[in-house]
């Protein structure tokens, strides 16, 4: 009895803290290993043993619950850290050498030629999605597409809080394997005899893109209803014309200069789809992982980048960016560590255990759904609360396999949901970064931006929820 009361009261307060420090918008890293590294005192002191695999003691229990954390640096590091740090750095040096830029500059140009406003509005949202790939960061991508875009559509005749919704969703779910998310389960995944040697390429094209596509069509068609039915209904509309949006610079260059300066920063992402394709129509197994399709694109930037500067020795002096871009990864590679141990802390004192353990109840009898779907509703809540799901997932990405085992459901049925809902949740948020960022540039009410991107969202987590259970349970 006194076993369930400390395990119980000491998790309910660790979630406690870190759920308030995520609604509070507080960096929760600290606060996941320090939890963690109580739990796992508690575990001590409980006399259970630190449940990670092959943890080897260093023989005190006053540095076993550090020696897990070295522990989870190396294993982290030494595989899915490693390709974040990677791609931090190929994303940086993309920006550094104009690369970005042009790719945008180059997929947002024919925009301006389509003079049908309502029919803008899909093909906005999915170029949104599209531009996530070389720009992951939902905030600087709404402040890119303020800049480019607005203009244009503006003067197509679209309604502000139109062109609002259109770029608050526009980095949502789109199926990458360059996305930490994605890299990060397939990397827990692959743990696992059920996935073993599964790659971020094997998840992103095999699982997450048959439920994501779809749904981001779906939410293009929703959009197009639900903005041109808002436009009707707004009859007294106050568009803001003195809108201050950041100058872009107008990069220049030839055909071949811009076609192929708007590839490099989806190469890795083509490398990747190629290899899959030969794998399945050939027959032929030729690996490209997600780091050697890196390194390729690296080499071929800094070779152009050598053309180009015609062999300037600053080109190669310019490469340290990457390594720089690697460093600022490093705080994604240290929360998804400090998941590691937080779970850790609650797999030792036994609560992961019972919690299994309560799964069987809900095994069978067409109730297969409820676990997936408890956790869509808990990310739901806390995206809604907090404007951001991705800490929520890393925390969660190790939880994932023994839960659904419990429940006696594939693992994919809830990883997927939990991604996506994630995602497309944020867009709802009213204190989500990107949609206040969006709010304060054209000078209106979140609430009103919220009132456009609601219906979509949240007709798009209903529309993936259904497809990923009858996919995947």
């Amino acid at each position: 009895m006194l076993h369930d009361i400390i395990m119980y009261g000491s998790a309910i307060l660790a979630v406690v803290v870190v759920v308030y420090m995520l609604i509070k918008k507080m960096d929760i890293k600290i606060a996941l290993f320090l939890m963690g590294v109580v739990l796992l005192f508690i575990s001590l002191a409980m006399g259970n043993t630190i449940a990670v695999t092959d943890f080897q003691s260093t023989g005190s229990a006053l540095f076993d619950p550090l020696q897990v954390i070295v522990d989870q640096f190396k294993s982290t590091l030494t595989s899915s850290g490693l390709i974040i740090l990677m791609l931090g750095g190929y994303t940086a040096y993309m920006s550094s050498i104009g690369a970005n830029d042009v790719t945008v500059q180059v997929m947002t140009k024919p925009i301006g030629k389509i003079k049908s406003v309502y029919i803008l509005v899909p093909i906005v949202f999915l170029l949104g999605n599209l531009l996530s790939v070389v720009i992951p960061s939902a905030s600087t991508l709404a402040i890119l597409l303020l800049a480019t875009l607005y203009p244009v559509l503006k003067r197509a005749g679209m309604s502000t809080l139109s062109i609002a919704a259109i770029i608050a969703t526009s980095a949502t779910i789109i199926p990458t394997p360059l996305g930490s998310d994605n890299v990060a389960i397939a990397g827990e995944l692959a743990k696992h005899s059920q996935f073993a040697n599964m790659t971020v390429t094997n998840y992103v094209f095999d699982y997450h893109a048959i439920v994501s596509i779809p749904t981001l069509l779906f939410i293009a068609l929703m959009h197009y209803f639900w903005q041109k039915r808002m436009d009707k209904k707004q009859l007294t509309q106050s568009e803001i014309e003195n809108v201050d949006l950041k100058e872009v610079k107008e990069i220049h260059g030839g055909k071949w200069f811009k076609t192929v300066y708007a590839i490099l920063p989806i190469f890795p992402i083509i490398l990747l789809l190629i290899s899959f394709v030969l794998e399945l129509s050939t027959g032929i197994s030729v690996t490209v992982s997600v780091e050697i399709s890196v390194l390729v694109s690296l080499v071929l930037a800094i070779i152009c980048e050598l053309i180009r500067n015609k062999g300037n020795k600053k080109v190669l002096a310019d490469t340290e960016t990457f390594f720089k871009g690697m460093g600022n990864a490093i705080p994604i590679v240290a929360l998804i560590v400090a998941a590691s141990v937080f779970v850790a802390g609650l797999q030792s004192i036994g609560l992961i255990e019972q919690l299994q353990a309560s799964m069987q109840h809900i095994q069978g009898d067409g109730f297969n759904f409820i676990l997936p779907l408890l956790m869509v509703l808990f990310t739901a809540l806390i995206v809604l609360l907090s404007g951001s799901g991705i800490a929520l997932f890393f925390a969660m990405v190790p939880l994932v396999v023994p839960l659904a085992a419990a429940a006696g459901i594939n693992p994919i049925a809830l990883s997927v949901p939990m991604g996506i809902a994630g995602g497309l949740f944020r867009a709802v948020s009213p204190v989500a970064a990107v949609v206040l960022i969006i709010a304060g540039t054209l000078k209106i009410d979140p609430l009103a931006i919220i009132k456009r991107t609601s219906v979509p969202m949240l007709a798009g987590v209903v529309f993936m929820f259904i497809l990923s259970m009858i996919m995947y349970l």
